[in-house]
């Protein structure tokens, strides 16, 4: 996978989703953060757009060590060729963010002074 850095420094990376296992997918450009442990952000205005399915609430420990409840949802994303099914938070935010539970088993670059993205 090839993704880009963008003027602001964020390190972006294109991922497909869809809500349902044989659904058509829709690509989001994602903002690669190493310091979430899920799969992936999306912002709830997104989510409704997509009309992922409801999961339940999950607590979550913010950046700051705070405790929020989130909503979870569920989706499916084309990873490497594979469709998997996986768990979305909701946020208020305005991008979606990439976690390390898809970065597992991968090789990340970031190549900062050539504004690349790329993933093994």
């Amino acid at each position: 996978m090839i993704g880009s850095i963008d003027p602001r420094g964020r390190a972006l990376l294109d991922v497909r989703i869809s809500k349902k296992v044989n659904g058509e997918y829709i690509a989001v450009t994602t903002w690669i953060d190493t310091a979430f442990d899920g799969h992936l952000v999306l912002p709830l205005e997104l989510i409704k757009e997509l009309e992922l399915e409801s999961l339940a609430q999950t607590e979550a420990i913010l950046a700051d060590g705070s405790r929020v409840t989130l909503e979870a949802f569920f989706c499916y994303v084309d990873w490497f060729g594979e469709r998997r099914p996986i768990q979305v938070i909701a946020n208020d935010g305005r991008f979606p963010l990439l976690g390390t539970g898809l970065l597992e088993e991968r090789i990340l670059h970031i190549d900062y002074q050539r504004k690349t993205v790329a993933m093994d």
